[in-house]
């Protein structure tokens, strides 16, 4: 029924601009007007990771909900975690337009957006008003495009959402925000993972809860450059690693006309490189940090090579535009039926890294 509604709706988004037709996602969901996930997920999905237990492992990723707008229509429509931002202290309106472009013969996206988004304030009036409603909820932080001390907003994204966040994004891979994908230098990442974790640590020292701070990476890290960035996560002792952003490769594009525009890459070209550098993060941290796989999720199949390569838990976002919401249902039902075919009473742990080997040997290029 999901996938019919959708064939239905797919042409009249697809006739609008993406930012237009992004937006009236939104609406919909504002309004209530949205399929609802069905019961309660299958128990062998839920996942512990973080200090966190989801119910399932399929969220949707940063970029789709920036200002806190839908996180009752995403957690309605069956996901196991919501995500907001990413959320910069102050309002910017990003860049100018058209800075989103879909590339439909690849089902992938070009996007420059640069952190557009209404604020930590308006953000945390958002969240404040729905705290009752459960569900675990996510808050992606950034840096404004002029600030100085990008270190310092991320320092204040914590500060601001601290009460209101189940966990910590720390978005330093966006390719669309200049000097960001700097922080990932491993003496950058000390200084700005020092500042962030001592900022925890005045909350904790105040009676708060413990809040998970994961750390969102490029996919277009070089090789050699990997394990010290890797190394400098474990020394800070980050709870998560995010593998990945988009890219500002173009391998394995097509003729579309909008392939050579500026921005990060997302979609279905992305899966096998994002998938790559996830299994050697996986492999480099000995399966002891949690991940998220992100990058290409289109099927129940590439969910579940996330997981084989890697993750705990998966996030998408392209191939829901292309999929339509009907893709997360049909995502949790593969899983299930795999973890079928396992052991009785295995959970997705089981196959979690099972075949990080396989996919770390491959060559990025694919």
């Amino acid at each position: 029924m999901l996938s019919l509604a959708y064939g239905f709706a797919r042409p009249l988004l697809f006739g609008l601009e993406p930012e237009r037709a992004h937006e009236a996602t939104l609406r919909a969901l504002e309004s209530g007007f949205y399929p609802r996930s069905l019961g309660p997920d299958d128990a062998r999905l839920k996942v512990s990771a973080f200090g966190l237990t989801f119910p399932n492992p399929v969220g949707i990723a940063a970029g789709f909900d920036k200002d806190a707008r839908v996180l009752d229509g995403v957690l309605g429509l069956g996901c196991g975690l919501a995500e907001i931002g990413t959320v910069t202290p102050q309002p910017q309106a990003g860049n100018p337009q058209p800075r989103v472009f879909r590339l439909t013969r690849d089902d992938a996206l070009i996007n420059r957006l640069g952190f557009n988004n209404g604020g930590h304030a308006a953000a945390r009036a958002r969240l404040v008003a729905r705290r009752a409603k459960g569900g675990i909820v996510g808050v992606n932080v950034g840096a404004n495009k002029d600030t100085v001390d990008k270190t310092a907003d991320y320092v204040a994204g914590i500060d601001a959402f601290y009460d209101l966040a189940d966990y910590f994004m720390i978005n330093i891979s966006s390719p669309n925000t200049p000097g960001l994908r700097d922080l990932q230098a491993p003496a950058a990442l000390d200084e700005l993972l020092g500042r962030v974790m001592q900022a925890r640590a005045r909350h904790l020292a105040n009676g708060a809860p413990k809040r998970p701070i994961i750390v969102k990476v490029s996919p277009d890290i070089a090789e050699d450059d990997l394990l010290p960035v890797i190394a400098r996560l474990e020394a800070n002792a980050v709870d998560g690693i995010a593998v990945s952003n988009t890219t500002l490769s173009r391998a394995g594009l097509g003729d579309d006309p909008n392939a050579q525009q500026s921005g990060g890459l997302s979609g279905k070209p992305l899966f096998h490189r994002s998938t790559v550098t996830l299994a050697r993060v996986y492999q480099a941290t000995g399966g002891r940090i949690p991940l998220i796989g992100i990058g290409g999720v289109n099927s129940g199949a590439t969910a579940l090579a996330k997981i084989e390569a890697g993750a705990s838990l998966v996030q998408l976002y392209t191939g829901l535009i292309y999929e339509g919401p009907a893709l997360i249902g049909r995502i949790k039902r593969h899983l299930a039926d795999a973890l079928a075919r396992s052991p009785s009473g295995s959970t997705l742990a089981i196959l979690t890294g099972s075949k990080a080997a396989v996919w770390a040997a491959r060559s990025l290029a694919g």
